[in-house]
């Protein structure tokens, strides 16, 4: 059986876009295949009483700086948006659409939608710019718009982020070898050496 770990991570999260950016790596170096668990980590800093590293203005102005230094190390783009907080919930609830029905597309739109938030900068909570985004990456908005709505889509999205806080999540990303937790994308060697052992 092929090894696996699990991922919880939010669009809005400037280090699961980081995340994100290394899982192809991640499954080369290891051999092993990511579960995605799109969770709304707003919901998870309430359950939880985490807040934005934004919300203490010098620690919010040091992070981008810190995670600049790692999209570079990384060889990958990343611009502060002008627009965060983006409100992910309907973006999450589309992607968790797409995964209950084993669309061939959602790591498609996952790539889009990180591009379009972290690289492009462009404001996602406007439904109109998500809809040019999709519209211009060949998605059926509405469709996608009208999958988001759905009552399941909405259940399961909640049941993920239920499980992630019951499991201890604080935070995105995070990722789970077995019962070992590791926050945070400057936690992917750890992750690695666990995948190895």
């Amino acid at each position: 059986m092929a090894k696996t770990f699990d991922y919880f991570f939010d669009f809005g999260s400037l280090a699961a876009y980081l995340a994100h950016t290394q899982m192809d790596k991640i499954k080369a170096d290891t051999g092993a295949n990511p579960i995605y668990l799109p969770m709304l980590l707003g919901a998870v800093f309430k359950a939880t009483g985490n807040v934005s590293p934004v919300s203490v203005p010098a620690k919010g102005k040091y992070v981008f700086v810190d995670f600049k230094r790692f999209a570079d190390s990384y060889g990958v783009p990343l611009n502060n948006n002008p627009f965060f907080p983006i409100i992910t919930t309907t973006l999450m609830r589309m992607l968790t659409g797409l995964q209950m029905r084993s669309d061939a597309r959602m790591h498609e739109f996952m790539d889009i939608i990180f591009k379009a938030i972290w690289v492009d900068a462009l404001n996602l909570n406007d439904p109109e710019v998500v809809g040019r985004v999709l519209g211009e990456a060949h998605f059926d908005a509405k469709e996608l718009f009208d999958l988001a709505n759905e009552q399941a889509t909405k259940d399961r999205l909640k049941d993920v982020t239920t499980q992630a806080v019951e499991r201890g999540v604080f935070g995105a990303p995070t990722f789970f070898v077995g019962k070992h937790m590791f926050w945070g994308q400057d936690r992917i060697d750890q992750l690695k050496a666990a995948l190895k052992s």
